[in-house]
């Protein structure tokens, strides 16, 4: 009568794994959408398990797949890495690793850069770069004369991001207008541009944290090993686990502790934070996820906690 219940059985039931060959097939259509659509487009590609997804997804569209499971050929775009100069150095290691093996193209848009060329002024040193990237990926786009840029975005991530159509538009200035975004009727899409203007696109907008695990765990996508269990140096600061690094020193009245802990997103290091975590691959993220009563960035990005509207903000500011 009273005998404890299994731990699998309080879990919720996992949706049929079939769902997702409907999700990728959205992707794969967006993708090859763009690649008809527009000029000059690019894929952003920070080495987070997003823009991993939406990079092997992009392979799916565009390579030829062999026997043996590995992809040949290129890609009708090149990537994009906005680079804050305060990125994980682990992230950066398996971006180069991870594209001398694809042998695809990558364009650097560096934070640093601005900062010397006087586009970017810090308040002081070690200040969060993140909202900064939108100056240097701006700059990315004028250079290029980029026309559409790939994001691995998804609309469960944040309430912003939530009313923002797979084919976002932006104005001369790279500026995103929620008002005057175009309706997307039956997969009809939009796309004409007047001098000036790109749009952002994002084939994996409508899938979930979920989505994105089952699917990393079907199509056994790498990652950068701190998303799994590691151990590393942290600091409380209210309900956040804040990584000791040469950017985010403990101060010292804060005692450091080392603990088992993952990161559910990557970004620049000043505002990205783990949590405690023993899952050690992508099936036993998978069981965490099921539980998870908050976003990703809700739960570990400290730039989206400045207000409630830090998101939409930076957006209209020609964010990501």
């Amino acid at each position: 009568m009273n005998a404890p219940t299994p731990l699998q059985q309080l879990r919720p039931a996992l949706p049929d794994p079939q769902h997702l060959d409907g999700l990728e097939e959205e992707a794969l259509f967006i993708l090859r959408e763009v690649a008809a659509s527009f000029e000059r487009p690019a894929l952003l590609f920070s080495a987070g398990k997003d823009s991993c997804v939406l990079l092997h997804l992009a392979e799916k569209a565009f390579k030829h797949r062999g026997p043996a499971g590995g992809f040949s050929g290129s890609l009708p775009f090149a990537l994009l890495h906005v680079d804050t100069g305060h990125n994980f150095p682990e992230v950066l290691a398996f971006r180069d690793q991870r594209l001398a093996a694809s042998g695809d193209r990558l364009i650097v848009a560096s934070v640093e850069d601005a900062i010397r060329r006087g586009t970017v002024r810090l308040a002081q040193p070690l200040e969060p770069r993140n909202g900064h990237q939108s100056v240097a990926l701006l700059e990315a786009i004028e250079a290029g004369r980029l026309d559409a840029l790939i994001g691995g975005a998804r609309r469960d991530e944040e309430k912003a991001r939530a009313k923002e159509r797979i084919f976002s538009h932006r104005d001369r200035f790279g500026q995103w207008q929620p008002k005057e975004q175009r309706p997307e009727l039956w997969s009809l899409f939009n796309t004409q541009l007047r001098a000036g203007e790109h749009f952002r696109v994002f084939p994996i907008s409508n899938w979930t944290e979920l989505d994105v695990w089952q699917y990393i765990a079907r199509e056994n996508i790498a990652l950068p090993a701190m998303y799994y269990s590691h151990r590393r140096a942290v600091v409380r600061r209210g309900a956040l686990l804040v990584p000791v690094t040469p950017v985010t020193p403990a101060a010292p009245e804060e005692a450091v502790l080392t603990l088992d802990v993952r990161f559910r997103t990557v970004g620049d290091m000043t505002c990205t934070c783990p949590v405690p975590s023993l899952a050690a691959n992508a099936a036993e993220v998978l069981a965490e996820t099921m539980t998870a009563t908050v976003s990703e960035r809700g739960a570990t990005r400290t730039d989206d906690r400045s207000s409630d509207n830090a998101m939409e903000r930076r957006k209209k500011e020609g964010y990501f």
